[in-house]
């Protein structure tokens, strides 16, 4: 299933315009340096901000995500066709041989299902050439993030071009631990139609990751700090031997 957040037309299109600092992709964009990655697979490319940066820096860019609406906004946007798009899930992937596979922000935590999280590294494993990297973040449930998820720490309205004012906010809806579910609000003052999308994140520790890697034949090379987050997240760098 894909949250309405992605799924929905309306809602996807507000995506960008409500979060529009995207510095927590400065890490990935100095990894894809730093590993002289020339081919990349970008798993839950959403909105395509990342695989578009990839492609601005010449590099040859896949971009998967099951929701529709998202990869309409991405193939709609200047520069799309440089990157190849599918829509679908990581375990329908065609044979890449990339260097590098990457999930952003919170991509690896959407995949609350044990089973497809098994399927999403399998996916990856498989797209990757030997010695090629996977790399993602998830937060540290230790840091216990969602206590800020709250109405009054999220509430904002902004004026998006081409829907006008937008009235949003994020409330929790559960905490039974690794999950947790959250919703979203949006208010469109143009017309005064509010549309809500639900959430659920799984919290995996750090030594349930490295287990899961390592069980499908990763070896994984190191855990980063998230520059934007730290001491609130981990970074996985896993590398196919």
């Amino acid at each position: 299933m894909v949250d309405a957040c992605f799924g929905h037309p309306r809602l996807a299109a507000l995506y960008d315009p409500l979060d529009p600092d995207r510095s927590d992709l400065d890490a990935y964009l100095r990894m894809a340096e730093e590993f002289g990655a020339r081919r990349v697979l970008d798993i839950g490319c959403g909105t395509g901000v990342f695989a578009l940066l990839l492609a601005d820096r010449g590099i040859e860019v896949t971009g998967i995500d099951p929701a529709r609406a998202s990869v309409d906004v991405a193939r709609a946007k200047p520069g799309a066709e440089r990157v190849r798009w599918i829509c679908a899930d990581a375990s329908e992937l065609p044979a890449l041989n990339v260097d590098l596979v990457t999930m952003t922000a919170n991509v690896a935590q959407a995949v609350a299902d044990p089973q497809m999280w098994q399927e999403t590294l399998r996916g990856a494993y498989g797209a990757l050439r030997p010695g090629g990297r996977l790399v993602f973040e998830t937060r540290d449930p230790a840091a216990r993030a969602w206590e800020e998820w709250t109405r009054e720490k999220s509430h904002g309205v902004t004026d998006v071009p081409g829907a006008g004012s937008v009235e949003s906010w994020v409330e929790l809806v559960d905490v039974r631990q690794p999950l947790v579910t959250f919703r979203w609000t949006y208010v469109f003052a143009a017309d005064g139609e509010v549309l809500t999308s639900d959430s659920t994140l799984r919290f995996r520790e750090r030594e349930e990751v490295g287990k899961d890697l390592t069980a499908l034949g990763f070896t994984v090379e190191a855990v980063r700090d998230a520059p934007d987050r730290p001491g609130k997240e981990f970074v996985f760098v896993a590398r196919r031997p």
